[in-house]
């Protein structure tokens, strides 16, 4: 018995393994590919997620919208966002192709102390031939140009704001998370101190000593727009620096910047866009509300704050100037909160069996 073992394990130590012995097959029905749950990429798997809700679909198609007008409006008549004829002063909205339908004829109903009366200016002037699609305000300029104008700037804001948060306020909240100790001792002091200022205050006092404007307004949400950025970012690291990826990286001598940028960031991006989304709208209101105080945007130039308080002073008089103003913002804050919540949902893993 003993004999017969020992020629068997001579005979097949004595085999020299042949190249046919290691040839590819090539031959599918010989290999086995679970088809049911093939594996789908990260991103492709985010984008059908998205794309099944409804109202984050709704929200895309509004910015897209409104970025196209806000690019192609101010252009598509003659008239200028300062330009003012006070001649045509508080025309009502008049687009000719829609008289025939009773709307948008350029008539406009007046309450007086004798009761209410409707007048038309175009008929009343001989400027039949003449039409301002949003009507026009106090100083005859055209409203239609000005809100795609002022929707320009929210534009400008909003990619503003989404920029500071991604530089200043993610890399500050995954230094802080990543170094740790004293390190994050003293950047989460700073932090405390910056976030205990309250925001309008900081912003209101920089227009007061700088010049009222765009850069102005663009630098002072640099000093507080990414504080709650970084929070999010420093709590998320600290979730994901002692897993084994990020340990074995620094054994094999990776440096501190390149694990935090290039190992730990594309695991925590989700949460980064999201707040990057739902930041905009804060920022755009921001925006709004300095205007409207008379604290951003100086005249000649429009945002959709200013549009606003000059259509207020005189809402009970010509209530058409101050409709389109603010029903641009509105939904413009609308679908950044509706992208961002349709984001969250396609880059959460957990939900994705929701």
């Amino acid at each position: 018995m003993a004999k017969t073992k020992i020629a068997a394990f001579a005979e097949t130590a004595a085999y020299v393994p042949a190249a046919a012995d290691f040839k590819l097959k090539n031959n599918k029905d010989a290999i086995e590919i679970d088809e049911n749950f093939a594996a789908q990429n990260f991103w492709k798997d985010v984008f059908i997620r998205y794309f099944r809700k409804i109202s984050a679909v709704i929200g895309l198609i509004l910015i897209i919208v409104i970025a196209v007008m806000a690019a192609a409006g101010p252009g598509m008549n003659e008239y200028t966002y300062s330009g003012q004829e006070l001649s045509q002063k508080n025309f009502a909205p008049r687009v000719i192709a829609l008289e025939k339908f009773g709307i948008f004829d350029g008539g406009e109903t007046i309450r007086t102390t004798t009761g209410s009366k409707t007048i038309n200016y175009y008929e009343e002037k001989g400027l039949t031939d003449l039409e301002y699609w949003f009507g026009s305000d106090n100083f005859g300029r055209d409203i239609w140009t000005r809100t795609w104008s002022g929707a320009r700037v929210s534009l400008i804001i909003a990619v503003a704001a989404a920029v500071i948060d991604m530089v200043i306020g993610m890399s500050y909240g995954l230094i802080s998370g990543y170094f740790g100790g004293r390190v994050d001792m003293v950047m989460q002091r700073i932090l405390e101190i910056a976030n205990g200022i309250p925001r309008l205050v900081i912003v209101t006092l920089l227009l007061l000593v700088l010049q009222p404007g765009m850069i102005t307004i663009i630098f002072a949400l640099m000093l507080t727009e990414w504080v709650g950025m970084s929070r999010i970012a420093r709590a998320e690291i600290l979730k994901l620096k002692e897993q084994e990826f990020v340990l074995a990286s620094r054994t094999l001598g990776a440096g501190s910047m390149f694990i935090i940028f290039r190992e730990i960031l594309p695991n925590i991006i989700g949460p980064i866009i999201t707040q990057v989304m739902f930041s905009i709208p804060t920022a755009i209101f921001t925006e709004a509300f300095l205007s409207f105080v008379g604290l951003g945007i100086p005249v000649p130039q429009c945002s959709l704050g200013s549009l606003i308080s000059e259509g207020f002073n005189s809402f009970t008089t010509h209530p058409y100037q101050i409709i389109p103003p603010i029903v641009v913002m509105a939904l413009l804050m609308l679908s950044f909160n509706l992208v961002a919540d349709g984001l969250r949902e396609a880059l959460d893993p957990k939900m994705k069996e929701m």
